[in-house]
């Protein structure tokens, strides 16, 4: 499910109008670069992300080259549990505009994104699988 960039449009939620500009499909391996579009708070961005890791079946990173953000570096790790999998997240970033605007803004959203996401994977994979 990771593997392909495209499912990314099925995790994130709409109010940020994400699309992956990247032709399918995506080969996704280190130094893959994924182009994608998307409005937070109404504004237009464009975000390109390198594969910075790709060690399947267990993690990826991918890292902002291009973006929002002053830097964004994303780990996706997966653990076994059976029946289910384990997916968490970890994000490290640096942000524009300091204190307040982390506290009001940029927090706010990014728990909004991955708190949809979580419910997204619920709903396709089942009440029971795993995300943090």
């Amino acid at each position: 499910f990771f593997s392909d960039a495209h499912n990314l449009d099925r995790i994130t939620p709409n109010f940020l109008k994400f699309r992956v500009l990247t032709q399918a499909p995506i080969d996704m391996h280190v130094g893959a670069r994924i182009d994608y579009a998307l409005r937070l708070r109404g504004i237009p961005l464009s975000w390109t992300s390198e594969i910075s890791a790709w060690e399947p079946p267990f993690r990826f990173v991918d890292t902002q080259i291009k973006g929002p953000y002053r830097s964004w570096i994303h780990e996706h790790r997966f653990e076994d549990m059976g029946n289910k999998t384990k997916v968490i997240d970890e994000v490290q970033y640096d942000f524009f505009g300091g204190y307040l605007v982390h506290t009001l803004f940029i927090k706010r959203d990014i728990n909004r994104i991955f708190d949809h996401r979580t419910q997204a994977l619920k709903s396709i994979f089942g009440d029971d699988s795993a995300s943090s």
